[in-house]
């Protein structure tokens, strides 16, 4: 059975990288909770194309989640929450809301 665990991260500092991008790039903030779901799923996505990337993650750590594992699954969960959310406002804003 594989650990779910990396994806909870993933999820989770995706939602947060979300809100620090909304926070730290006012123009493209989407609101608590826009700023949430954007970084949820930007860090499910985000997380899942880098361990698709570097052959790491949720199908190779099965069984085991070590430090790096970690790591890894909060940078690419925060860097992908923060990218999608920039997408999903640069979409918005040129869709005129």
């Amino acid at each position: 059975m594989e650990s779910i665990l990396p994806l909870i991260i993933q999820l989770a500092s995706g939602a947060i990288g979300g809100n620090v991008a909304g926070k730290v790039l006012p123009n493209m903030n989407l609101g608590t909770l826009g700023n949430s779901i954007a970084g949820i799923v930007g860090g499910g996505l985000g997380g899942q194309i880098l361990s698709a990337v570097l052959g790491t993650g949720i199908a190779s750590n099965a069984g085991s989640l070590d430090i790096s594992a970690i790591l890894q699954s909060v940078a690419s969960g925060g860097v992908g929450g923060g990218v999608l959310l920039a997408i999903v406002s640069i979409v918005r804003k040129a869709l005129g809301k």
